[in-house]
């Protein structure tokens, strides 16, 4: 293997061997391309990372749901059409997990490192990148880790709009799963277009939440996060760290009730807690002022005492955990590029996309919007009504409370004709979507 990045015998450099890197550095490289690869371990690990090995799972070893009438079933299906080089090679190192893909976390590292090594087409390069100047395209696939002169470099190239700090992430649930009967839309003081959708409690509710939320189970924060002296900011504190600083503090802050009446009652609640639209479709919606250290079981638990969220639909739960990732509606395009660098494009989880299979995905869109680039052909992502298309929707669409999204169904339009049975519902828009994208696919060709 050549040993120097500098030489203009590649075509594309794609920079992390995570999840994202792999896919786009294989897919590439069977069409054709050289690809240079770039990865810092075992030159440098970050605080994450135990293993020299490609592809290397840190929190768990699911890959969740195979069942297409699932999110993540229809994500891999779609992957598969894209064709994924990770969900085969996922599949040799599966272990019994029931509906779900779980894998052995170091066979499958070791697997997708020989698969790399074995490609003629890839150049792997084992150091630290601390720049992005290139004389080809570069796909940034580094991850929400990224950090040093790295990370230097794109906040250099985003104009500082990149981001990098621990985080407190709110829960979101579905729309569709909320109590209408008590959940009520409008805006403090009658200000706005009732932008907000209120759950009103009343004294005794509020009083047994408080009291459930002080006994909660809390999740152990990961070593990462231990090293990296995590610190509460004022502006995004645990909501369980508010409750512990008296009965009213959250009456008082995120909870307060002030300038909202019940229509129930008439009266203004005793607490309300505020749901605010986390798309354009508003099919989902973030649970404000709600970043939690929880258990997810304990979110479940506790959250679905909030009035109108008893039978609420989770589809992503409070985390607490350093996160980096780009103010993507802002900087990225449909391609996947910068807005103001249509050669430097981003993958992964550092774009907003969030999960193991959702950053694979990610570098296969990435690649495949690199490969039209260097051929001089026009690229757009697959059709909204696919689970990919929805991912790379959500983070290029405005939005000025951005956080990373999972696959789910709330992201995908609805149905002209939407069957009540949920399962049906689920598999009606999982074939849509396969349909869709095999269109996509051959109109590309």
């Amino acid at each position: 293997m050549s040993s120097n990045p500098n030489n203009n015998n590649f075509d594309i450099r794609v920079l992390g061997a995570g999840l994202a890197g792999c896919e786009a550095a294989l897919w590439l490289a069977e069409q054709g391309l050289q690809v240079a690869l770039y990865e810092q371990k075992p030159v440098k690990f970050s605080p994450a990372h135990k293993n020299a090995g490609f592809a290397e799972l840190i929190c768990s070893n699911s890959l969740k749901a195979d069942r297409l009438d699932s999110a993540s079933g229809l994500l891999k299906a779609e992957m598969k059409l894209l064709g994924s080089h990770l969900l085969p090679i996922a599949e040799k190192a599966r272990v019994a997990a029931g509906g779900a893909l779980a894998v052995d976390r170091d066979e499958f590292s070791r697997l997708v490192t020989e698969a790399v090594q074995a490609e003629p087409n890839i150049t792997l390069f084992r150091q630290e990148v601390t720049t992005l100047e290139s004389d080809v395209p570069v796909i940034v696939a580094t991850g929400p880790l990224t950090e040093g002169a790295l990370a230097e470099a794109i906040r250099s190239v985003t104009g500082g709009i990149g981001l990098s700090f621990f985080d407190a992430v709110a829960p979101i649930v579905t729309a569709e799963s909320l109590n209408m009967d008590k959940v009520f839309a409008a805006s403090r003081y009658g200000r706005g277009d009732a932008d907000y959708l209120n759950c009103p409690f009343n004294k005794e509710e509020y009083e047994a939440f408080h009291q459930a939320l002080m006994e909660a189970e809390r999740a152990p924060l990961h070593d990462v996060d231990k090293q990296e002296g995590f610190t509460v900011y004022e502006g995004c504190m645990p909501i369980e760290v508010m409750a512990g600083r008296g009965a009213d503090t959250m009456r008082f802050g995120p909870l307060r009730p002030v300038g909202l009446k019940d229509p129930r009652t008439g009266h203004r609640p005793w607490a309300n807690v505020q749901l605010r639209s986390e798309n354009k479709e508003n099919t989902l919606y973030n649970l404000v002022g709600f970043q939690t250290n929880l258990k997810w079981g304990e979110q479940k638990r506790v959250f679905s005492m909030i009035p109108g969220l008893e039978n609420a639909e989770f589809i992503r739960y409070g985390v607490m955990h350093r996160n980096t990732f780009l103010n993507s509606p802002v900087l990225l395009n449909g391609t996947q590029a910068l807005k103001t660098d249509p050669k430097l494009f981003f993958a992964g989880q550092i774009t907003g996309f969030e999960g193991y299979m959702e950053s694979a995905a990610s570098g296969l869109l990435a690649a495949r919007s690199a490969f039209a680039a260097l051929h001089g052909k026009s690229y757009s992502p697959p059709p909204a009504d696919t689970m990919c298309g929805a991912l790379i929707r959500y983070i290029t669409s405005e939005n000025k409370n951005f956080q990373p999204m999972g696959a789910n169904m709330g992201i995908l339009p609805e149905l002209a004709e939407r069957p009540r049975d949920k399962r049906e519902r689920y598999m009606a828009i999982a074939n849509r979507a396969l349909e869709s994208m095999q269109g996509w696919l051959q109109a590309a060709e």
